[in-house]
């Protein structure tokens, strides 16, 4: 019996030693990052104020900095040094880069939807918004009767233009889109009279307005026409990596630490 006993207890302590092992076993995105150590970010370039080239043209915005703030948590997870790779991405290819694994994570304005949800996964939410429109100071839009017949730039394939689509349609007002690339584009069109208005996410809207070389120029009427929850882009399938960058992000929500990221952008 004493020798069934201590066989026991060593078939025991090798079972834990096993699953202390498998445990510490990386696949996925955190074994690319380990191998690599490289951490690949994706980032929209005309996003401000969440993700945009600062005077250096190194990205800068709120969710570059949560983003930032992930890697450092990883980088302790995993107990290596990392080298952070940023790369543009864009609104019509942004999907396809994280699902395709060309970029680890996307740090920007991603609504997360269901629909997007059959081929990517969403973080934990980073910041809710609403789709306005942007236009010039001299141009009055005090009712959504008045955009009738305007011409309003929006980007194709946002959430931004189904729901603009949607809501107009509801309110039985036609007007006139103008299909533009980028927010930059979106601008332009709106500073050189190709268009009476841009429609994109408010925060965006403002951010592009207060960052023009005229701000007075613009103004934003007070017409929200959708529900926009921002997450942070991962792969499908791979609960590890998108469990760390929730622990980062639950732990910098809980302690606080996003006042300061708020409140600078």
């Amino acid at each position: 019996m004493k020798n069934m006993r201590h066989a026991l207890v060593m078939l025991l302590a090798a079972l834990a030693l096993a699953g202390q092992a498998l445990g510490q076993e990386l696949d996925g995105t955190l074994k690319k990052i380990k191998d690599s150590s490289t951490f690949t970010l994706g980032y929209l370039e005309s996003a401000p104020p969440f993700s945009f080239p600062g005077p250096d043209r190194r990205p800068v915005g709120y969710s570059i900095d949560l983003c930032t703030h992930i890697a450092s948590s990883i980088q302790k997870q995993l107990g290596i040094n990392l080298k952070l790779n940023w790369v543009p991405v864009t609104t019509e290819n942004r999907i396809e880069m994280v699902a395709s694994g060309k970029v680890d994570i996307e740090c920007s304005t991603t609504t997360a939807t269901l629909s997007r949800q059959e081929r990517v996964d969403f973080s934990l939410m980073t910041f809710v918004d609403g789709g306005g429109m942007l236009t010039k100071s001299d141009l009055k839009l005090r009712a959504v009767g008045d955009l009738a017949d305007k011409r309003i730039a929006v980007i194709p394939g946002t959430t931004t233009e189904t729901a603009l689509e949607k809501f107009l349609k509801e309110e039985f007002v036609a007007v006139k889109y103008v299909k533009v690339k980028n927010h930059v584009e979106g601008l332009a069109a709106l500073e050189k009279g190709m268009g009476d208005a841009f429609a994109s996410d408010r925060g965006i809207l403002i951010g592009l307005a207060v960052t023009s070389k005229d701000p007075s120029l613009f103004s934003l009427p007070g017409i929200l026409f959708s529900y926009e929850p921002y997450g942070l882009m991962v792969r499908r399938n791979d609960a590890a990596f998108r469990l760390a960058v929730n622990r980062a992000l639950a732990e910098l929500y809980r302690s606080g630490g996003f006042v300061p990221i708020y409140e600078r952008w």
